[in-house]
């Protein structure tokens, strides 16, 4: 079998599927240079569509809290720093407006939305599923946020066997040291590649084909 010997090569179309990771208005208002973060996951999105690569997305969204366990209200009550379970809101509820893609980053018609409660985006999602039909081997990964959600789905699709690109300039952060130390971690595993947006986009234009 033919083993990628560079990012480029993981990237070739027919193999590959980006993941827009949580483009969400309520969590990009939280990272830091937020215009050029989507500008950059938007020609990432294009460029993949360009080169018909398909282009999955995952939301996070929230249960409410008389629907939550044990484990869900202890990291609620984290996440929104409070003391008491009795003091538990649904911060991401599926219809609010705050939950919702971003106009700017919008699926293309046909382009599925899967929602999410925990942080890997390939828990309780059928993007495995998905992918595995595409025969896909290399999961593109852009969004937000980097040291939040994006590095444990990297760490996962790596452990089920893919290769997981961390498009580390389309990928949003909100603390700098922590994002630091994901990619630090990743490349440490051995198990995760990461590139820039401009190289990824030379990548799929090298080996894609325009869309009729």
């Amino acid at each position: 079998m033919a083993i990628p010997d560079t990012v480029a090569e993981m990237c070739r179309p027919g193999a590959t599927a980006v993941l827009v990771y949580d483009a969400q208005a309520g969590i990009l208002a939280h990272v830091r240079d937020r215009e050029q973060l989507v500008e950059r996951i938007d020609e990432v999105v294009h460029a993949a569509r360009a080169a018909a690569v398909p282009v999955f997305y995952v939301k996070h969204v929230s249960l409410p809290p008389s629907h939550l366990g044990v484990g869900g209200l202890r990291t609620a009550m984290a996440w929104q720093r409070v003391t008491k379970a009795a003091e538990v809101m649904t911060a991401f509820p599926p219809e609010a407006a705050h939950t919702q893609i971003v106009p700017a980053l919008a699926p293309s018609e046909g382009e599925p939305v899967f929602e999410k409660l925990g942080m890997s985006a390939l828990v309780g999602t059928p993007l495995e599923a998905a992918l595995r039909d595409r025969g896909v081997t290399t999961l593109v990964l852009v969004g937000a946020v980097l040291e939040i959600g994006i590095e444990p789905t990297a760490r996962h699709a790596a452990d089920l066997g893919f290769l997981p690109v961390v498009v580390e300039d389309a990928c949003g952060i909100v603390d700098p040291a922590a994002a630091e130390r994901s990619l630090a971690n990743l490349d440490y595993s051995l198990l995760s590649y990461r590139c820039s947006t401009s190289a990824l986009v030379e990548a799929f234009q090298q080996g894609g084909r325009t869309l009729a």
